[in-house]
């Protein structure tokens, strides 16, 4: 066999020193490019690059149907830092320069010093916040011998001085223009303890941004934020607010088992939830920040970015309120409680609540006054000081009524599940109660007429609200049967929304020798029909009719329907809870309380329910509160023969409880005025503008 020439084993020994060349580059180019590019890449970045942490987006909130309720918007922010000046009197004068500038356009910066900007200058704080308290226990005062820190005892003059000479603001500066001045210096100090960037100014307009940096103003740099949009006016006591965390906040309170946001994986900076849904659902909402590497050229402009790691939005949280039906709400609660001061002008307050039978979810829960989210912060100061009215106080959650004779569906459940009358069982009402010697109550039709109801079942006792019935079963029933059930529905205790809120009062022995008191058996007799030490909020009130309306099964209320990832592509959490406990009722008895109610409706209301497009279920309640003052009370449920939703509302110095059934039809009315339209037409995973 021929051997291959000389030539030709060069060639092939060159061809495979060739491809083995290429194949090591080949190699190469994958492991730099593919295997480890982005690894590679922000190496050879870093010589040049700054880190910076991308801000994820706060999750979003919507309404059961798929409407949102808030969202987010981004904005710019200018942010201010002293690295790049050599003395005080630079960082002073670029200070007073950006101020003009803000001056001039009319834009707000943020300064917290507790010092007024007008002239002379005077303490905001009747006690300085801990913000300032670090700031004055960190602070040496300039030229003391002893490391003197500033005093918490000083005069407002007294701090100006000390600031001008900690901060170098000679003579040459005004008054006015050393006390701006020094709110930034101040925040610039606060921020460096917290070793935090000083955010100056919020969600900018992009002249301003263009002007700054035309002008080349030293130690400001732009950024991006998210601001959260409110997408409705109502609901401000449910939704809530965020806001900058707060020391103690961060730190926590490990003694107490409260874990601080540094624990979290919180930057100092971020915005979190202070109260209502944006607190109760912080966990869901708040993103996750992500990393990017941003590169300039020797002359500070930007080259490149690479992200490090991606910003992850929070979750989409779906409430379970219906959130036209909450518009309703208000409006009716308004419009009933406006003209009800119109006609004596005393100022007044209430709530109102739906709650879905079967599930406790909240499809509506209003309070009265209320105010608007999205001016929360320009009205902060009136809402602040308006302590008569009290528009920040969630009435619905907080507020706590007697519920008066709106509790009497109750007494007549436990006197009928405990054996003591039948729903045919009558009593004669007498007028006057004279059981006890001392204590002789009338019934109302007495105490107004003369009159009496004469004969009365459970089911007429409840459709007349007869005292005298209630009275005498009150009494054979017990308090301690009284109590047992009315634990069972709910009342007197916390309802465990994720909101908060007050546990009320539920009348008994324990609670009047807790207070300094003696038990009497008056008293039993007063909280069977809703008197004495009972005092519960309208929730609670809303929530015992629904257990009642529903067979006794009692569900937790909640405002949490579920909750998607941002993109909706993965369920995180839907709720899926079993009643809390089921109220022992039979049939019979169920039916004996709600056709009291229904007759009611039916009856001597039938003047308001007569506009109701389904058959319902009330009962009134007027309960004294001292003074001569009574407050209304009113539940209802519907349709009367399959219960859907149950109402309570509650409006102070209202007369009588009749006068509030307007309200409770006007949401029944909006309720399934939107169960005919129907909502399944909205597709899934949809969010409504």
């Amino acid at each position: 066999m021929k051997q291959p020439s000389a030539f030709t084993r060069r060639l092939i020994v060159l061809t495979a020193f060739s491809l083995a060349v290429i194949t090591l580059m080949a190699l190469v180019l994958y492991d730099t490019q593919i295997l480890n590019g982005e690894q590679y890449k922000a190496q050879s970045l870093s010589s040049n690059a700054a880190s910076e942490v991308v801000e994820a987006s706060r999750g979003i909130v919507t309404d059961r149907n798929g409407k949102v309720l808030i969202s987010n918007r981004l904005t710019y922010t200018l942010q201010f830092s002293a690295d790049e000046f050599d003395s005080d009197e630079q960082l002073n004068c670029a200070i007073l320069r950006l101020l003009q500038l803000c001056r001039e356009n009319n834009v707000a910066w943020n300064d917290s010093l507790p010092l007024s900007r007008t002239i002379p200058v005077e303490l905001t704080q009747s006690e300085f916040d801990e913000q300032f308290v670090l700031f004055a226990q960190d602070t040496e005062l300039p030229g003391s011998e002893d490391e003197e820190n500033f005093s918490l005892n000083m005069t407002a003059a007294q701090l100006m001085q000390q600031l001008r000479t900690q901060f170098a603001l000679g003579d040459a500066y005004s008054e006015e223009d050393a006390r701006l001045i020094a709110g930034v210096r101040y925040e610039l100090a606060v921020h460096d303890l917290l070793n935090d960037k000083y955010t100056f100014a919020d969600d900018v307009s992009v002249e301003l941004i263009s002007q700054v940096v035309d002008g080349r103003y030293l130690g400001v740099s732009t950024g991006t934020a998210s601001t959260r949009v409110y997408n409705t006016k109502y609901a401000a006591h449910i939704l809530g607010r965020i806001g900058p965390i707060y020391h103690e906040e961060w730190e926590g309170d490990e003694e107490n088992g409260v874990v601080g946001y540094s624990d979290l994986g919180y930057a100092m900076n971020d915005l979190v939830g202070k109260d209502g849904v944006e607190k109760a659902f912080e966990e869901y909402l708040h993103g996750t920040d992500g990393v990017k590497l941003v590169t300039t050229s020797s002359d500070g402009k930007i080259t490149g970015e690479v992200y490090v790691t991606d910003p992850q939005p929070g979750n989409t949280v779906t409430l379970t309120l219906d959130i036209d039906l909450q518009e309703a709400t208000e409006k009716s609660l308004a419009k009933v409680i406006g003209a009800m001061e119109k006609a004596d002008k005393k100022s007044r307050g209430g709530a109102a609540v739906a709650i879905a039978v079967g599930s406790g979810e909240v499809l509506a829960m209003a309070s009265y006054p209320t105010y608007d989210l999205s001016k929360f912060d320009e009205l902060y100061d009136k809402l602040v000081s308006d302590t008569k009215r009290a528009p920040l106080f969630n009435r619905a959650t907080y507020g706590t009524y007697a519920p008066g004779s709106t509790f009497k569906p109750l007494t007549a459940v436990a006197a009928l599940e405990s054996d003591i009358i039948s729903p045919s069982t009558e009593i004669l009402d007498r007028g006057r109660y004279t059981y006890y010697a001392t204590h002789q109550p009338a019934c109302w039709i007495y105490s107004s007429y003369g009159g009496t109801h004469g004969y009365v079942n459970v089911s007429e006792a409840l459709t007349v609200s007869c005292n005298y019935f209630f009275y005498e079963v009150g009494r054979l029933t017990g308090i301690d049967t009284l109590d047992s059930y009315a634990r069972q529905f709910g009342l007197g205790e916390s309802t465990g929304i994720e909101i908060g809120d007050s546990a009320g009062v539920l009348a008994s022995p324990e609670y009047a020798e807790a207070i300094g008191q003696y038990w009497t058996d008056g008293q039993t007799l007063t909280a069977s029909i809703g008197q004495s030490y009972h005092s519960f909020t309208p929730l609670q009130l809303a929530n015992y009719v629904a257990t009642l309306a529903g067979g006794g099964e009692h569900y937790a209320p909640h405002l949490l329907k579920n909750v998607k990832s941002y993109d909706n592509a993965s369920l995180v959490y839907a709720h899926d809870e079993e009643p809390i406990n089921t109220v022992e009722m039979s049939s019979s008895t169920q039916k004996a309380v709600l056709k009291g109610m229904h007759d009611l409706a039916a009856g001597s209301l039938s003047y308001v329910f007569n506009n109701c497009v389904v058959s319902a279920g009330a009962k009134t309640g007027t309960a004294e509160v001292g003074d001569g003052t009574v407050n209304g009370v009113f539940v209802a449920f519907a349709p009367y023969d399959d219960p859907q939703i149950a109402v309570a509302v509650a409006i102070e110095k209202a007369e009588a409880g009749a006068d509030l059934a307007p309200v409770a039809v006007d949401i029944l009315n909006a309720y399934f005025s939107r169960s005919e339209i129907g909502t399944t037409i909205i597709g899934e995973n949809t969010l409504i503008q």
